[in-house]
């Protein structure tokens, strides 16, 4: 293959190791089969990646965002409350029926991580992922709608994560699709009983809460 950036040398194995993961799991995943499906030698990943562990940080990252990425892309000004939230929702879930293995693998590198020592952090870091993609939502909606929130920021964004990872983990076990839209319209409405409109005069905290005084 001809020379390319290390930029995109380093995107190229990341793909090429979540295909691997995805299909053989994480364990059996080794540089080399994964330098196989990137049709790279195992000097090019030594050159991009300091260690496996670097690479599986890189491989979580990236495997959240193919999830979170296009719901930050549908949150567009315009809509109104329950029509944002429930677009949102949506577009994720559209993305689990669509990529079960993927979703299913991202629950196997969570479990890999919590059980190496010194991995534990990249647990840490996905779920904070989710919870900023989360915390994105709910600031969207106070900053477009001049909201507030009814509950501190942070439970709502922790009770938006736990409800979605939850589903996600059951629908991959027990599946029914149609089960799992209507827990996700339940959850839409639960959204939406948690906000109201800022009063005038109100302030409203960064985190979208209003300000007492």
């Amino acid at each position: 293959m001809g020379r390319l950036p290390s930029a995109e040398r380093r995107r190229q194995l990341v793909e090429a190791a979540i295909r691997v993961m995805t299909r053989d799991g994480v364990a059996k995943a080794t540089t080399r089969s994964i330098c196989a499906e990137a049709g790279v030698s195992l000097s090019v990943f030594h050159y991009c990646f300091d260690s496996k562990q670097a690479l599986i940080e890189d491989v979580m990252h990236t495997i959240t965002a193919h999830s979170v990425t296009p719901v930050a892309e549908r949150l567009l000004p315009g809509r109104g409350l329950r029509e944002s939230v429930g677009a949102a929702l949506r577009t994720y879930w559209d993305h689990v029926r669509a990529h079960p293995a993927e979703h299913m693998l991202t629950y196997e590198l969570t479990q890999y991580a919590l059980r190496r020592p010194g991995f534990e952090q990249l647990a840490e870091r996905q779920y904070e992922q989710y919870a900023a993609a989360n915390r994105q939502l709910i600031d969207h909606l106070c900053r477009e709608l001049d909201l507030v929130l009814l509950v501190p920021a942070e439970t709502m964004v922790r009770y938006l994560t736990s409800v979605i990872d939850g589903l996600t983990l059951n629908y991959l076990v027990l599946g029914g699709g149609q089960e799992a839209a209507a827990v996700l319209d339940t959850l839409a409405e639960h959204v939406v009983g948690q906000v109201r409109p800022r009063a005038a005069g109100e302030e409203r905290a960064a985190d979208g809460s209003a300000v007492a005084g």
